[in-house]
């Protein structure tokens, strides 16, 4: 009897099996079998359709296939290295607004400040500028939406729009009582990354923030600046640049590096591509500042530097991004989308590979924060509710009282009380800014305390790396 039954649980079994065992079989013999790429990729695209179809129908939550689609080719992008990426159209056009330098919108720099969204300063010559907007402006509106509280990137998306397009901005300005407006009319933005300057000793000092699509021009400039005055010796200041367009660096670099390589890429095919310079005769002495923050193209500028013996690396080991990305746009049912892939491994001159390595100063230089008596992260923040007075106590006070000593005054030890000693220090510190000097710690004073602590640690970090280069310039002329 026994027997019997076991005889009928093995042929359930084994009929069990022989339903399932092709099932689970075909598709491992059809993926594992010798197949063309085609064919291969066919069937993955099958399965790719299959897997969206199970998750619609299964998911308890509402996803298109445009998502689903899209979540597929970011995953794809997953599997690659660090720097390669997909881009939606929104991000798109974001990216390739920075990459290039140019956005529409009004042209101003944005910070964080108290709550509000700040002007930092307009750029020279855009739609913000000519309409009259000042640094240190409180945004409070843009067309009717309060935007308090916004992050400088929620303001900014707001405040950006289509060339020509129109946007009220409304401000609060020190001084006014009523919120200021400004019609601006958005135009196509232009970031110039560089900035330049005559230091001590006739030596040219040029910073390069970003190698975009206005580099070249910009440096084209400082350099016909620097001639006009016979400036030879010049600082570049790489710092914290963290790359941009290749083809921009090898043309700047055509303006310093003898005729020869500047840069090998090394495609996936192990075909080598050399960049050269044409330049036959150099004419300028170089530092060049470089620290953690200069990445890719920067890279490739302080090793082309330090391989032909142009000048010298000042600084901090570079960021080691020694990688190629060819940015492609794809045209999806008529959305704008972004495919950013590494494509080649970069090797300086001299056929260098920095990847992962960075490039080592000539001269190791790290630039030290200031210290002081008082831990700036334990001063309170002013609240800006109280005008306080004689024999006040709160943590206003005490953020006045720290402050005043760091920047010098005489104060007894900070302890939130404003009493005879504070309160001098305080109308001494007003008549030194130009304020009504009457000891009352009240908002312009609290902003103003803010401001010149601020400017102080500034004034205070010694920019040890700038200081060598100069050092450096300046042997050279007396050798």
């Amino acid at each position: 009897m026994k027997n019997n039954k076991r005889l009928k649980r093995i042929i359930v079994i084994l009929i069990i099996l022989a339903f399932f065992i092709p099932m689970l079989l075909t598709p491992m013999l059809s993926f594992g079998e010798e197949v063309d790429v085609e064919t291969k990729l066919n069937n993955e695209m099958e399965y790719l359709k299959y897997i969206i179809e199970f998750v619609q129908s299964k998911y308890v939550g509402e996803k298109t296939t445009d998502e689903l689609i899209e979540g597929a080719v970011k995953g794809i992008f997953d599997t690659l290295d660090k720097n390669s990426s997909y881009y939606d159209p929104e991000e798109y056009e974001e990216f390739f607004g920075h990459i290039s330098g140019d956005f529409s919108g009004i042209g101003v720099y944005i910070v964080e400040e108290d709550g509000y969204v700040t002007v930092l300063s307009p750029i020279q010559g855009t739609p913000a500028d000519k309409a009259g907007l000042l640094a240190g402006d409180k945004i409070v509106s843009v067309d009717g939406v309060d935007i308090k509280g916004y992050t400088t990137e929620e303001a900014a998306n707001i405040i950006k729009g289509e060339t020509g397009t129109q946007v009220k901005i409304g401000i609060l300005r020190e001084g006014e009582k009523d919120i200021l407006y400004f019609d601006i009319t958005r135009d196509v933005i232009k970031i110039n990354p560089v900035s330049y300057e005559i230091l001590e000793d006739d030596i040219g000092y040029i910073r390069i923030s970003q190698f975009n699509s206005h580099t070249l021009e910009n440096i084209e400039t400082a350099l016909a600046e620097m001639d006009s005055k016979n400036i030879e010796k010049l600082v570049i200041d790489l710092r914290n640049n963290p790359g941009g367009l290749l083809d921009e660096v090898v043309a700047i670099l055509n303006y310093f590096i003898p005729e020869g390589p500047i840069v090998h890429e090394k495609r996936n095919n192990d075909q080598i591509i050399t960049h050269s310079s044409s330049l036959k005769e150099t004419k300028y002495e170089l530092a060049v500042l470089v620290n953690e923050g200069s990445a890719s193209a920067s890279e490739i500028f302080a090793g082309a530097v330090q391989d032909t013996e142009v000048g010298t690396i000042i600084g901090t080991t570079t960021y080691g991004k020694g990688t190629v990305q060819t940015i492609y746009g794809m045209n999806h049912f008529g959305k704008s989308e972004g495919l950013k892939i590494t494509t080649a491994e970069y090797f300086t001159a001299n056929m260098r590979s920095i990847n992962g390595i960075g490039v080592e100063p000539d001269i190791v230089v790290e630039n030290t924060p200031p210290t002081f008596d008082i831990d700036l992260a334990d001063i309170p923040n002013f609240r800006m509710k109280d005008k306080l007075t004689l024999n006040t106590v709160g943590l206003d006070v005490l953020a006045a009282e720290q402050i005043l000593s760091i920047l010098g005054y005489e104060v007894t030890e900070p302890d939130g009380v404003l009493d005879e000693i504070t309160f001098e220090a305080i109308k001494k510190f007003q008549l030194d800014k130009g304020l009504w000097s009457y000891g009352t710690l009240d908002y312009t004073t609290q902003e103003t305390l803010d401001e010149a602590l601020s400017s102080y640690i500034a004034e205070s970090i010694q920019d040890l790396q700038l200081q060598k280069a100069i050092e450096v310039l300046s042997e050279k002329d007396e050798n």
